[in-house]
């Protein structure tokens, strides 16, 4: 027969309330407990039957999340890392594509397929800050991202402006005077790339250096793609530049290749920096130099914010703005002189 819940409590030598509690990741369980119930668990090969929990609980034991793209390797390793941490809390996440449009955004928030999961970690990238009010909706929610910001859920983002301004700060220490962006949304203010471009502005200023709009790129997903073939519109125009901001990493790797077939070494004629610091950063070649936004910090932060909030609906509560902390991580393509 399969090990129960009693079977657990007794090799443990806890009542049966407190392996719930293990098992329910309650926060007040002192750690010696915690490891005798888990070993206690391992020892049993016991499993909980989630099914019957999420009966009497009267929850789903699944949350959703949303995300524009996952083509775009931000975002799928940003699933992963979601994954994850919500099957270490014993839920499972299922994934939706919005392609980044407004209207089927605004469709999943409404969707009957809610009803199916106990709350939303949702990252929008069509709706906009006129938006802000579509996101009251009845079941928990956490927002991810830069499109809307003062919203009724709690929103978990990143130090856009900051990062960048730290990681053109970079470029204008190792020398380089000349800093292209590759990646600007025309007309963005709020937004990833608008931020960032808001942080790229503030170095140059704060290093009196003129703002060259010249030597802003833009497009529109943030794609290699995009990103080779905005490096090549720059260097068609003639334009003189030392380094290149990606302001993403694909778009960084897309414009290093574009440059290494024009005989452009990097990074010694030009010198690299993107932005989220993607696995495939660390075996490029070079390898990138990058801006770790803390990707992984965000997605645990987003999941543990949401659980809470499904394990005391009705409860009211303040939106939080909860922010991460970013690092640079310095490689090969933009070292310090």
């Amino acid at each position: 027969m399969s090990p129960t819940l009693h079977d657990v409590a007794r090799v443990a030598g806890v009542s049966i309330k407190t392996v719930s509690n293990v098992i329910n990741d309650h926060p007040h369980v002192r750690p010696a407990t915690r490891e005798k119930v888990e070993r206690a668990i391992a020892d049993l090969g016991y499993t909980p039957n989630l099914t019957a929990r999420n009966l009497r609980s009267g929850r789903a034991g699944a949350i959703a999340l949303a995300v524009p793209d996952l083509a775009l390797s931000y975002f799928a390793e940003l699933a992963g890392l979601v994954i994850a941490e919500a099957e270490r809390r014993g839920v499972v996440v299922l994934v939706e594509q919005t392609g980044g449009d407004r209207d089927r955004e605004l469709d999943l928030l409404r969707s009957p397929r809610r009803g199916l999961t106990d709350g939303l970690i949702f990252s929008p990238l069509g709706m906009g800050q006129e938006d802000a009010e579509r996101l009251r909706v009845p079941y928990p929610m956490v927002l991810l991202g830069e499109r809307v910001f003062d919203g009724p859920v709690d929103h978990v983002t990143m130090r856009n402006v900051e990062a960048a301004r730290s990681a053109t700060e970079h470029l204008i220490a190792a020398g380089r005077r000349r800093v292209a962006v590759i990646g600007a949304h025309d007309g963005e203010v709020i937004g990833s790339a608008g931020l960032r471009l808001r942080g790229y502005r503030e170095a140059l200023e704060a290093a009196g250096i003129p703002f060259d709009p010249a030597l802003v790129g833009s497009t529109t997903m943030w794609h290699r793609a995009n990103g080779a073939r905005t490096m090549h519109d720059v260097l068609d125009r003639g334009v003189d530049f030392d380094a290149v901001l990606g302001l993403n990493d694909t778009l960084a790797l897309g414009a290093m290749r574009v440059l290494q077939e024009s005989g452009r070494r990097v990074p010694e004629d030009v010198a690299v920096v993107g932005f989220d610091d993607l696995d495939e950063a660390q075996y490029s070649i070079p390898s990138l130099t990058t801006v770790d936004p803390g990707q992984e910090w965000i997605a645990r932060t987003a999941v543990e914010t949401l659980l809470a909030r499904v394990a005391a609906p009705g409860e009211p509560h303040e939106p939080a703005l909860l922010l991460a902390d970013f690092r640079l991580a310095v490689r090969e393509s933009a070292p310090l002189a």
